[in-house]
């Protein structure tokens, strides 16, 4: 997009229709958010737009800015809480047009950090009753020398109507991204079935066999000494079970999207469920084979449990990139950190056995670098296919 509508209402209803289709190409809630944002900032041509989407706890679960460099985001600090005229846009669900934020009386100041404002034009985004958001912007841009000219009727009429279709694109991609986490807890409850179904009736057989190898030991060793071995058969033979089940089944979303998507995807979910953040980015990657592409979401999917359960991260970032016919798959984070040969020495293998073991199982290799104090990164290349 160009800066700004410039041109009088038609140009304005322009601008608007091309910020409704930027906005209709995007299914995942984070990107809708931006698009919004940076939209409503060029439409009317001000220095900062931001939109925050309330928690129930008085909060903002999202908070997303656009004129605002990352340096600043950072000096800011903390998400705002819902006060002042955040909280009165969310509350009355009315516009607020003011000439100077900082002289309205609810104004509580600035966070340190913060850039100046003045100007201000702000609206909630609703469906129907229920408000999925707060949209404002600052600083409406001017080349007059005294500085801004303030935003106007038009403005925010223009404004209004993003909104109403700003909430139509919000609304949409929640209910795609719930039909994916819908998607992904029917996949588990498949596969916890599948697992009932294979293993159950072994470990039954497993369980009697043990105990009658406990009967005999005293008054036949033989005998027990043959129960024991029909308890290793059929412990190998649950395990095959188990391998098959849990390994070979296929989740659904890596069927039906491949494994780009399903691992963006399972990303921002995560992202959503906790405080560090966590980025997805693929680089060239084609399709590879099936069996390739489940290692890979397997060995990503330890990867992000480790590094957002147990090392205490604030940054994850996930990196699935083509490397001649294959592909690398790379999970970094600044967490605590380990000694892998500690670990290894200690026992405690925090799923770098299985992951080792789901690489070379696909004709790829695993490395993993990690220090005390140092983050981990954790990278699998598989040669494709």
């Amino acid at each position: 997009m160009t800066k700004g509508p410039g041109g009088g209402a038609g140009a304005g209803l322009a601008w608007v229709s091309s910020a409704l289709l930027a906005m209709s190409r995007h299914l995942e809630v984070r990107d809708v958010l931006k698009t919004i944002v940076v939209s409503a900032r060029e439409l009317l041509d001000a220095e900062y737009s931001a939109l925050g989407v309330p928690d129930d706890h008085g909060g903002f679960a999202q908070f997303v800015v656009d004129g605002v460099s990352d340096a600043q985001w950072k000096a800011i600090g903390p998400l705002p809480r819902q006060h002042g005229i955040l909280a009165a846009m969310l509350r009355d669900a009315t516009p607020q047009r003011l000439a100077d934020v900082r002289r309205d009386p609810r104004f509580e100041g600035w966070p340190r950090g913060h850039p100046d404002m003045s100007d201000f034009i702000g609206l909630p985004i609703a469906d129907g009753e229920e408000v999925l958001g707060a949209l404002f912007l600052a600083n409406k841009r001017c080349a007059k020398p005294e500085g801004s000219c303030g935003f106007t009727a038009e403005d925010e009429e223009l404004l209004a109507i993003l909104a109403q279709h700003a909430a139509i694109a919000l609304t949409n991609a929640r209910l795609y991204e719930r039909s994916r986490e819908l998607t992904i807890a029917g996949e588990r409850a498949r596969l916890a079935h599948e697992l009932h179904d294979a293993v159950s009736q072994k470990l039954f057989s497993l369980r009697l066999t043990a105990q009658a190898a406990a009967a005999l030991v005293d008054r036949d060793p033989a005998r027990a000494k043959e129960e024991l071995h029909q308890v290793a058969a059929l412990a190998a033979e649950a395990a095959d079970e188990l391998r098959s089940a849990v390994v070979e089944l296929r989740p659904a979303a890596l069927d039906e999207d491949g494994l780009v998507a399903t691992l963006r995807t399972q990303v921002q979910v995560l992202d959503r469920a906790h405080t560090a953040r966590v980025t997805f980015e693929a680089l060239g990657v084609r399709a590879l084979p099936a069996a390739q592409e489940e290692a890979l979401l397997r060995v990503a999917q330890e990867a992000l449990h480790n590094a957002l359960r147990h090392a205490d991260a604030r940054q994850v970032d996930v990196t699935l990139s083509r490397h001649h016919q294959g592909a690398v798959l790379r999970v970094s984070d600044d967490g605590v950190g380990f000694d892998p040969l500690a670990v290894r020495r200690a026992g405690r293998h925090l799923g770098l056995v299985s992951m080792r073991d789901r690489a070379s199982g696909v004709g790829g290799g695993l490395t993993v670098h990690s220090a005390p104090g140092k983050g981990t990164v954790i990278e699998m290349e598989v040669p494709g296919g």
